[in-house]
């Protein structure tokens, strides 16, 4: 599939590149105390190490206008798209290594939350580069370049992705699969039993 890269224009419509925030602590810390699993994908909400330090406060100053927010990441190794998902504001993505991010577009959802995969466009997040994600851009896990593993730092409001109170069934709503995430699953994804499966076409391969 082609790769572009998140300073091409057709990176626009998905997000943009934060450049008003140091990150530096933030991937030192991924790079340094938070291990790669050795196989699989490990996604946290959030993590004291990084919620403690002094990015914390300019993040949620800053880029969620002083909303409380979670820091935590998402490291492994993967290279398929297996599932797309959005939330209902945007999401900040923080590369500690290179990654590949699949992008999609919520509008394209169809009325049965069908999507097709042949939509999906993948663009490459060079090391020590931030991006928001609109809250209207489908995307999952991060893929690792060439096989390689990725860790990614991911910011996103206070709360989201924990475990549900209650049951959800019936048009949109059965999408959703965590707190403030709304899910579409791939047959061949993977996912958990009652995960909504509207992804229609391949499960795409960054290395493909």
């Amino acid at each position: 599939m082609k790769i572009y890269k998140v300073t091409d224009p057709e990176f626009a419509k998905y997000g943009k590149i934060i450049d008003n925030v140091d990150f530096s602590e933030i991937i030192a810390t991924l790079e340094n105390d938070i291990e790669l699993p050795a196989e699989g994908v490990e996604y946290v909400p959030g993590c004291e190490a990084l919620e403690k330090l002094p990015a914390y406060q300019e993040i949620s100053t800053k880029t969620y206008g002083e909303m409380p927010i979670q820091i935590g990441y998402c490291n492994g190794h993967n290279e398929l798209l297996n599932a797309l998902e959005y939330h209902r504001d945007s999401e900040i993505n923080i590369a500690a290594t290179d990654a590949i991010f699949m992008l999609g577009s919520q509008q394209d959802i169809t009325k049965d939350y069908t999507y097709d995969t042949s939509l999906v466009e993948a663009f490459f997040c060079p090391k020590g580069t931030a991006v928001e994600f609109y809250a209207t851009t489908l995307h999952y896990a991060p893929c690792g370049v060439k096989g390689e593993g990725f860790k990614v730092g991911v910011v996103l409001p206070k709360g989201t992705n924990l475990p549900l109170d209650s049951k959800h069934a019936g048009s949109e709503d059965a999408l959703i699969t965590a707190k403030n995430k709304w899910l579409i699953g791939h047959a061949e994804g993977g996912l958990d039993a009652g995960a909504h499966i509207g992804l229609i076409g391949k499960n795409l391969n960054v290395n493909e």
